[in-house]
């Protein structure tokens, strides 16, 4: 089950998420899945912008809501 809906992530993540990044100079890399909480960490020019946990809170965390799981709960490497 669980890698089943890593996969949907993945697949959201490539498709609806990572374009818009790229478009700013950055991108996300998940690092890990487990019991519904995705780590993750923001790289190029995303990691150290100022609106970064705007962007995982409002982008990241509400697509993967919207188009996967409403449980999930997206967290950088720092919060974990």
């Amino acid at each position: 089950m669980s890698e089943e809906k890593l996969n949907e992530i993945r697949s959201v993540i490539d498709k609806y998420i990572s374009p818009s990044l790229k478009a700013d100079g950055g991108d996300i890399s998940i690092l890990d899945f487990k019991d519904n909480i995705l780590k993750v960490r923001l790289v190029g020019a995303c990691s150290c912008c100022p609106h970064a946990k705007e962007t995982l809170k409002y982008a990241v965390e509400n697509t993967i809501h919207n188009m996967v799981d409403a449980n999930i709960k997206v967290v950088t490497e720092d919060e974990f």
